[in-house]
Parts: C-alpha cells; sequence; structure tokens
C-alpha cells in the first residue's frame, strides 16, 4: 500500500440505531453511497474524525449518507449505551488477539484497539 499510493477504506455494515433487536443493518443503499464515494475520491477532501477507541479516520460528511449513519453514537437511544458496547466490542477483539502471541505480533497489536 505505501508502495504504490493505494488507499485502504473500511466500511461500516453494521447497525445504526440501536443494539440486535432495536436498530437495523445500515441499508444497502447507503453502503453502496460510501463505496461509489471512496472509489471515486469524494472522500479525500472532506473533514474526518478520529475513531476514540479503534483509531481510524471516519469521515463527517459522504454524499448520499445520512450524517448519522457516519456517527452511529448518535443515532442510538443513549451515547453511552453505545459507547458501552463499543468498549465491549473492543475488549473482544483484544481477548482474541491474545490467541497470536508472537513478538512479531505486538506491533500490530499496537494498532489495535485502545481501552
Amino acid at each position: 500500500m505505501l508502495r504504490y499510493g493505494a488507499d485502504c477504506w473500511l466500511v461500516n455494515t453494521g447497525w445504526v440505531g440501536g443494539q440486535y433487536g432495536v436498530g437495523k443493518r445500515i441499508s444497502i443503499r447507503h453502503t453502496r453511497a460510501m463505496l461509489n464515494a471512496a472509489l471515486s475520491g469524494q472522500l479525500r477532501d472532506v473533514e474526518y474524525a478520529t475513531d476514540p477507541i479503534f483509531g481510524f479516520q471516519v469521515p463527517k460528511a459522504c454524499p448520499g449518507v445520512p450524517d448519522h449513519v457516519l456517527d452511529p453514537a448518535s443515532s442510538w437511544p443513549s451515547r453511552e449505551l453505545y459507547f458501552q458496547r463499543y468498549r465491549q466490542l473492543a475488549a473482544r477483539f483484544v481477548d482474541n488477539f491474545k490467541k497470536f502471541d508472537t513478538a512479531e505480533s505486538r506491533e500490530v497489536e499496537k494498532a489495535g484497539p485502545k481501552l
């Protein structure tokens, strides 16, 4: 990626509006809009926010996608509940990664979630 300057995008197709049973999956229409914006270069010059736990950059705006889809915590009934669940998810990543504990993996581990 560094050698050729390739862009890499992680597209959230998870839940908005609440946890499983309350919220719903991000619509295919919004997913397609995010993919089209990423592939066409429309996301190169937008403002980004840093995810507080995983550290990746999240666009604050995307053509054809409501802001609450890009900021899932804002669509949940409670931001506190959202971040509680989000931290639980991150903890599962951390616990799972312990299975791969080697000297080489520690560098990768540093890029993982921060709890």
